[in-house]
């Protein structure tokens, strides 16, 4: 069964985009049940489909599988619930470990967030300078949480 465990944390500066090129991203929710997250997402020109179990601590099962583009912006429009999330991602190395950060737009516009993948939860791992504070255990941080409660809301 296929693991993910992730960290996630609060960007404080800008510094991160100097380090790696933007993609960007959409992605909807067919299903957003916990223990039952089914994500649909175009990444640039590649399409995915991923399905993530019940978080318990940093852990989740996740199973995520290309998809033909065409097909994810067909699932996009017409089974995903709206607003989609729209973001630009940057993908950073930084000492030997995968930072990925999130730009958000549209109706979370102003919300960055990086997170890091590890290969067990207590796994240690430097932190850079521009990251804030860790959210990883704050649901309102979740993309899926994001659909229903945007950030442009929390102000």
């Amino acid at each position: 069964m296929a693991k993910e465990i992730e960290r996630k944390f609060l960007v404080k500066s800008t510094k991160y985009r100097e380090l790696a090129e933007p993609i960007t991203f959409s992605q909807g929710y067919i299903s957003r049940v916990p223990g039952k997250i089914v994500r649909v997402r175009l990444a640039g020109e590649q399409g995915f489909i991923t399905i993530k179990g019940i978080s318990a601590g940093y852990e989740r099962d996740e199973f995520e599988y290309e998809i033909p583009s065409a097909d994810a912006r067909q699932i996009l429009d017409k089974f995903c619930e709206k607003p989609l999330i729209e973001k630009t991602r940057r993908t950073i190395t930084f000492k030997d470990k995968i930072w990925i950060v999130d730009e958000f737009e549209a109706e979370n516009e102003g919300l960055v967030v990086a997170e890091i993948e590890l290969e067990s939860s207590d796994e240690t791992f430097e932190k850079p300078a521009w990251l804030g504070c860790e959210v990883t255990s704050n649901p309102r941080y979740y993309n899926s949480h994001l659909v229903v409660n945007p950030y442009k809301d929390w102000r």
